[in-house]
């Protein structure tokens, strides 16, 4: 995989070029809300700079574990099913802000676990990451369309990445918080 803003996901499975940021959209099109990750990832790919690697990808448990690697910030882009606010709500903390995942991750091993095996295992993790999460109404249903509210989060997000890309390494993010779309 080229290191330029706009790789795709290369089909060894390797996105472990080095790099400064990498955003990392994840989701899947055929699923209705979850396909938000890939929309943003198109977008963000128009204006990332040189030293930013834009990665869109449906793959989930350890395969996400190459996209933890070799990059100095993780920004992850997301949609959730919490059920405690509005389709749309975007919430945006760091991995260090979460002491615990309640229940288990909906892939069985998530971003979370990965980053924790690579950590522990003394991998290139990220130094710092940060994620951007929509909540979604529908993240299962083959064929769904995306949420209004959920689509109207997009430019929002596309700009949060962008302050983000361009913020200096210990500000990526506040702690948690949530921003209504």
């Amino acid at each position: 995989m080229s290191s330029t803003s706009s790789s795709e996901v290369d089909p060894s499975g390797s996105a472990a070029q080095k790099c400064d940021i990498r955003v990392l959209c994840l989701g899947n099109d055929l699923l209705g809300d979850d396909s938000l990750g890939s929309m943003v990832a198109a977008h963000v790919r128009q204006f990332a700079p040189a030293n930013v690697e834009v990665v869109s990808t449906p793959e989930t448990g350890l395969h996400l574990l190459d996209y933890a690697l070799n990059a100095t910030r993780l920004i992850v882009v997301d949609t959730v099913v919490t059920g405690s606010a509005p389709p749309g709500t975007i919430y945006e903390f760091r991995d260090t802000d979460l002491n615990s995942l309640p229940g288990s991750s909906p892939h069985y091993v998530g971003l979370f676990e990965a980053l924790a095996v690579a950590r522990h295992l003394r991998l290139p993790a990220a130094e710092q990451v940060l994620i951007l999460a929509v909540e979604a109404r529908d993240c299962s249903t083959v064929g769904e369309n995306m949420h209004p509210a959920v689509v109207a989060a997009i430019p929002v997000l596309i700009k949060m990445v962008r302050d983000r890309m361009s913020a200096g390494v210990g500000d990526i993010a506040p702690n948690k918080k949530e921003i209504a779309a």
